[in-house]
């Protein structure tokens, strides 16, 4: 099996590390990562300007590569050099991607560029708090989603949050809350007026979600789909033709 890599958390990332470290155990790994960090990107994609690939020699057990480019660029140029793969891996972020972070996640926009271009794909997020990450309670967890997906009749796309003290996994559903969106003004140490963007749930998760599961120390494995078509809304408005 052909393992692409990526994050959005850039090159050096100890958490892409670590995903690679664990991806190793099913097959050839080949890391494409952004060569700076690319947090909150989404699924953004480079198209006025070229790209360029760069070999970094850092590991003996797989091939890196960085990318001056998004996450999605990233797995694009990955699957254009190998010619192919058979599962792109995501992360681990560095911060979970919960409920409507899935949105603007370029960890998740990494995954969802390989289902775009034919290949099964999972993202992972690891919340942190401030703290310097480890993986060591985590990795036998990615050892058996990654195990668990690949076999038999699995989704095709995932979004895995890890919580830091993981006791189980759940199959869970997408959080929805309504945020508090403010826009917090300041100034930098010259006097500068800046902002910054905050943005603070209003509502407590709903249970089996994946917030939930986190906050309850469970694994969440949320399956994701690419169509963003409201098909409720659809089935009762109809799909006759009218006249505006």
């Amino acid at each position: 099996m052909r393992i692409l890599v990526s994050n959005d958390d850039g090159v050096f990332s100890p958490g892409l590390i670590a995903l690679a470290e664990v991806a190793c155990k099913f097959g050839e790994v080949v890391i494409f990562a952004p060569d700076f960090e690319q947090s909150a990107v989404g699924h953004a994609i480079t198209i006025q300007r070229p790209l360029q690939v760069h070999r970094v020699h850092m590991m003996d057990s797989f091939k890196m590569y960085r990318v001056n480019g998004t996450p999605a660029d990233c797995v694009a140029m990955g699957l254009y050099h190998l010619g192919g793969a058979d599962l792109v891996l995501s992360g681990i972020n560095l911060g979970s991607n919960l409920g409507s972070d899935v949105l603007h996640s370029g960890t998740v926009a990494a995954a969802k560029q390989g289902m775009i271009l034919g290949v099964q794909a999972i993202a992972f997020s690891q919340e942190v708090n401030g703290e310097d990450p480890s993986y060591e309670e985590q990795k036998p967890y990615i050892t058996k989603v990654i195990d668990l997906l690949i076999n038999g009749d699995k989704p095709r796309l995932v979004n895995v949050n890890l919580p830091p003290h993981p006791i189980g996994m759940r199959w869970t559903h997408q959080s929805i809350r309504q945020y508090n969106g403010q826009v917090v003004e300041g100034h930098d140490p010259n006097g500068q007026q800046h902002y910054w963007l905050s943005a603070m749930p209003m509502t407590n998760p709903d249970e089996n979600s994946d917030r939930w599961a986190v906050a309850n120390q469970f694994v969440s494995l949320t399956p994701l789909r690419l169509s963003q078509t409201d098909d409720e809304w659809l089935n009762k408005l109809g799909n006759t033709s009218f006249v505006a």
